[in-house]
Order: C-alpha cells, then structure tokens, then sequence
C-alpha cells in the first residue's frame, strides 16, 4: 500500500526504476545470446583425379598395385552368383549379372567379383578384387566397356582390353586411369595391358565364360538384336 501510494506521489521515479529493470534484463538476454556459440564450419575438401594423364608417381603407384594382384587365385568354397535389373532415374533400365569368390583366410586377398552390366547403350564388365588388410590398398576395380549392339555372350567370352582403373587407397584420396580419346597416352600403354592382363586371367578364375551366360539366358539377354558380331569397345 505504502509502495502503491509511494508511486503516486513520485511517478517519475517509478517510471525510471521500471525503464532500469527493462534495460537490465534486455542487457542480460543480449550477453546471454552473445555467448552462444557458433557452430564451426566443416571444412570440405574436393580430390580431383586426373585420369587421363596421372603424374609419374601416380602412374607408379598404379602399377604397384596391379602386380600385388595375384597372378594365379586360389579361391576358398564361398561363392556367389547373382542376377537382377536395376532402375535409375533418367536412366534406362540395366540388366546385371555378378559372380563373387572368397579368397581362404591366410590369402592377402578376401574375395574377386565379376559383374557385367547391360543396358540399351552399353555393356560394362568389371573386375574388383579387395584386400584382406587395407594398410594402403583397399581395393582395385578394372572396367571395360563395348557398344550394347554386341551380343552379351560374345562379350563375354571376348578378353576386352580394359578402359578404367581404380584404385581405393586407406587413408588417401583413389588414383585413376582412364581412356581419354583426346590425349596422347602412349606412357600408360603398358598400365592398360597390365590391367587387361588381370581381367583375363580373372575371367577364367571366376568361370565367367561357364557361369555367366546361363544367367544372361535367364534374363532373357542370350543373343543381340544384331547378328553375333565382334564387340567393338568403346574409347571412353
């Protein structure tokens, strides 16, 4: 009551300590947000390869690792063979075929997988091996690919000569090697042979040539809409 009748009296005064509580209070809330921190951004690192023409201790590194490949594999009981579509958007639809191998427990090596993928423009066959411990190497993948008028059992039974190399390092942006028809790759001859070297002898290790085209049959992918022709492969 004595407050109430203090405040009619003095209204200036009333007033000021009413403006004081208001500037306290929005200084507190202005301290209090300016002491939330920031998120921190994330630094985003980008890795760009140069497939066409890898420096020379790229180039080295990639032919490092195609020799670390076993030569003559010599797989464990554990197997798989696969079949199926796939769908994309904007993509036509793909017909695949896969055949996977374990490698025994003392192997540097776990397993190899052949998988050949086909669709109304292309028919891509791909050799991927991974290794048991990945100190450096992770895996490598080994690419080919031919105009999708072949038959996809002449391809099949045909050694292509490799287009793509990949290498998955632990710890390390991947290294590549790819065909680019615009540059002068006489240097990295000798790598794509490596590598089709490996895809050979790989697809006489998985049986590709035994077990892929009964599953090609089933998916209804045994001959092409033209005549049995040589596959012609594709530069890029």
């Amino acid at each position: 009551m004595k407050s109430a009748i203090e405040a009619l009296r003095h209204p200036g005064q009333a007033i000021a300590k009413s403006l004081c509580l208001c500037v306290s209070v929005a200084g507190f809330a202005g301290a209090a947000f300016a002491q939330t921190p920031k998120p921190e951004k994330i630094p985003v690192q980008v890795n760009v390869m140069n497939v066409c023409s890898p420096s020379d201790a790229e180039k080295k590194e990639i032919v490092s690792a195609l020799e670390r490949i076993s030569a003559s594999p010599s797989f464990g009981p554990e197997f798989e063979i696969a079949r199926g579509r796939s769908t994309a958007p904007d993509a036509p639809i793909a017909s695949w075929v896969r055949v996977r191998r374990e490698f025994p427990p003392g192997a540097p090596l776990t397993n190899a997988q052949y998988s050949v993928s086909l669709d109304s423009k292309d028919i891509i066959e791909t050799i991927v091996v991974r290794w048991r411990e990945p100190k450096d190497v992770m895996q490598i993948s080994i690419e080919d690919a031919v105009s999708a008028v072949a038959a996809p059992a002449t391809v099949v039974a045909t050694d292509t000569p490799a287009r793509r190399i990949r290498i998955e390092r632990f710890g390390k942006p991947s290294l590549g090697l790819a065909r680019c028809p615009e540059a002068d790759q006489t240097a990295y001859e000798s790598v794509f042979a490596a590598a089709t070297r490996v895809m050979s002898r790989y697809r006489v290790a998985l049986g590709v040539r035994q077990n892929v085209p009964p599953e090609l049959a089933r998916l209804g992918l045994g001959s092409s809409p033209a005549k049995n022709e040589k596959p012609k492969a594709k530069s890029q």
